[in-house]
């Protein structure tokens, strides 16, 4: 990922840091961050809980009917679980649109995964328990003390735990919030916790497409049939040119083949070969450049490998045939520099004396930036390893730096006091 050095917030927004301040020294914030660091064995006992409710791509629904209970003993209003299922609490405020704290319950892992979540000292290991079992405990943290304490904030505060993040997911539960007229009429600004740390801000959104690509032949022996077109080396071929497709370093853009399947024996043609192909970029027109390499490698491939086989053929030459599937594409876009949510989270870490980077990632983010909106993408604090493995580990250590973190940036921007 890109990385931008951060402004200093107290050069830049001086009136946003004063409102920082003012939030940070009222006596109800203060007890909020004692809270934060008295109840963290709360917050591990939540974070293991949900990671030990499996939460596969499309098979999410167990985890959030356990989200939805931990919403409703907080005393969240509006409690329900939308179509997709994604989950839903409101903490009422005085104004027509939302402050949005999300973070997202479904993980990479099957559903068969062991789900073996344990407690070390101040860490936690399994699968899934810093990727997303952090940011879910982390929302959870911040609606327990709005809970607890009698802080009042003009603008509605909603928290989303939303499906579909992780890979072939393609961010379709935060898709479906942006498209339901309720919520993507009224939502001004979307904070989305992702993983753990403090580090960071997510303010650009990483760009990407994916594809499957398949090959399709008559198959055969590979003794008697010798010399058919064969779907694995037509797609071979196809990888080899488009390999060499060139990509700037500025706009950063990568490709990868990440995924090759075909075939059923040593010494069978395969009647079929597939590969998934991932394509990134923070610029969409060199995305489409990509896809057009791509596309062009692998017609040029099939028409050389269907040209080998006709010269074998002593009859109508048998041919391979192609097909391109989008199985994935995340939009690109990025936050105004002078954007409030920038100038706040920028104050807020000024004034917690926490230094992070702005980055360019793909994360929740990515639809409500696309979409021209006001979002970013934080840590829940603390720090972690791992993802996406069965290693997957979080130490808690540090945790309430990013509790208070996010509760200061939902205050600001909901309007505390106005």
């Amino acid at each position: 990922m890109e990385i931008i050095p951060q402004v200093a917030a107290s050069d830049s927004y001086p009136p946003v840091q004063e409102e920082v301040a003012r939030l940070a020294g009222s006596p109800e914030v203060r007890a909020a961050f004692d809270r934060f660091r008295a109840q963290e064995s709360q917050f591990a006992l939540w974070q293991m809980e949900a990671t030990r409710v499996a939460a596969p791509p499309f098979g999410e629904s167990a985890r959030g009917a356990w989200l939805a209970g931990r919403f409703h003993e907080l005393g969240l209003n509006d409690v329900q679980v939308d179509e997709v299922g994604n989950v839903f609490g409101v903490r009422p405020g005085y104004g027509s649109r939302f402050v949005s704290l999300s973070a997202h319950i479904d993980t990479v892992f099957p559903a068969a995964t062991p789900l073996n979540i344990r407690q070390q000292g101040s860490r936690l290991y399994g699968p899934g328990v810093s990727d997303n079992g952090a940011g879910i405990a982390a929302m959870l943290a911040v609606a327990s003390v709005l809970g607890s304490f009698r802080i009042s904030h003009a603008l509605p505060l909603v928290f989303i735990g939303n499906v579909g993040e992780e890979g072939e997911g393609d961010l379709r539960g935060m898709r479906h919030v942006f498209a339901t007229p309720r919520w993507r009429d009224t939502i001004a600004y979307s904070v989305v916790v992702d993983g753990a740390g403090t580090d960071t801000v997510v303010a650009e959104a990483l760009g990407s497409r994916r594809f499957e690509v398949i090959a399709r032949g008559p198959g055969g022996h590979s003794w008697s049939d010798f010399g058919g077109p064969n779907p694995i080396i037509a797609l071979s071929r196809a990888i080899e040119a488009f390999s060499q497709t060139p990509v700037p370093t500025s706009p950063k853009t990568t490709f990868n083949v990440g995924v090759i399947r075909g075939g059923t024996s040593v010494n069978s043609i395969p009647e079929s070969a597939s590969m998934r192909v991932d394509l990134r970029s923070t610029s969409t027109p060199e995305i489409d450049r990509l896809e057009r390499a791509l596309r062009t490698a692998l017609d040029q491939a099939v028409a050389v490998e269907n040209r080998a086989a006709a010269k074998h053929a002593a009859r109508k030459p048998l041919v391979v045939q192609s097909e391109v599937v989008e199985i994935g594409s995340r939009p690109a876009g990025e936050l105004a520099p002078d954007a409030r949510l920038l100038k706040v989270i920028r104050a807020v870490d000024a004034h917690l004396g926490n230094t992070a980077q702005v980055q360019r990632a793909s994360t929740d983010a990515n639809i409500p930036l696309s979409l021209g909106r006001e979002a970013i993408a934080i840590g829940g604090g603390g720090s972690g390893g791992g993802a996406h493995t069965l290693q997957e580990w979080f130490d808690c250590n540090g945790r309430d730096l990013g509790l208070r973190r996010i509760l200061l940036t939902m205050l600001t921007l909901s309007g505390v006091g106005e």
